[in-house]
């Protein structure tokens, strides 16, 4: 019960809510939201809960919240390998390669490297073996001078649509870890050159391949109604080709 109102109050602000906003969405008055900050009222799980919910906070955060008023988590966390977890892997399995003969993955927080389908290797290409090594933060790989960095034709530009989603990450969940992994990958980019007018989000990955240049452009899935932690940290980065020489390139290799 001692974190809870400073853990609330944490949040609320983060999410730059008034007590106001936030009582409104929960469905209680500013009052109670005023007391529960303060300590002057013990809040019961399901308040917990709807405040919670009301701030869109992850599984995880959910349960730490909980936590912090004294109650049990309301979301388990299994291990990715568990036995109930099997049919998520089949599926994801099948989406993988189901997405082939381009390239695709599965990561859990920040970046770190659950499963990837045969077309993936088309990014290992001169990659150091150590940041291959499980556990492999596809972060790092992507912007490591020793990684994918040196075949990236645009990294000023497309670098950035990484460290840009951390930070936008970082703001909505401050996390000293992620703000190290930040920190530290920003420090690889270069400058962005002075006629630049994106920050590469609309912008292809140009990537340098044994068959030529490749450009790519991405999309990010997550499971939005998952009921269990694990499952509802996973995303799945999907990569599509931007013109008709990548996809030719990535169907005579994979297809």
């Amino acid at each position: 019960m001692k974190r809870f109102p400073s853990e609330l109050r944490r949040w609320r602000t983060a999410r730059r809510m008034s007590q106001l906003d936030l009582a409104l969405r929960a469905g209680t008055t500013q009052r109670h939201v005023s007391f529960l900050e303060q300590g002057r009222s013990r809040p019961g799980r399901s308040i917990v809960l709807r405040l919670a919910e009301s701030m869109e906070l992850t599984l995880r955060e959910r349960n730490e919240l909980l936590l912090g008023a004294g109650f049990a988590p309301a979301f388990p966390e299994s291990p990715f390998d568990d036995e109930m977890l099997r049919p998520v892997r089949q599926a994801l399995d099948t989406i993988l390669d189901g997405h082939l003969p381009y390239p695709a993955i599965v990561v859990r927080p920040y970046g770190i490297l659950v499963a990837a389908n045969r077309a993936f290797d088309v990014f290992n290409e001169g990659v150091d073996p150590a940041l291959l090594a499980p556990p492999a933060n596809m972060f790092r790989h992507a912007l490591h001078p020793n990684g994918l960095a040196p075949r990236v034709r645009n990294l000023p530009e497309w670098g950035r649509h990484i460290t840009e989603h951390l930070r936008a990450l970082l703001v909505r969940s401050p996390d000293p870890a992620l703000e190290e992994l930040l920190a530290e990958l920003e420090g690889y980019l270069p400058p962005m050159p002075a006629d630049a007018d994106v920050l590469g989000f609309a912008v292809p990955l140009q990537l340098a391949s044994a068959d030529g240049d490749l450009r790519l452009i991405t999309t990010i899935t997550s499971f939005a109604t998952a009921a269990d932690v694990t499952l509802a940290e996973l995303q799945l980065e999907a990569f599509l080709p931007a013109d008709d020489r990548t996809a030719d390139v990535l169907r005579r290799r994979w297809g």
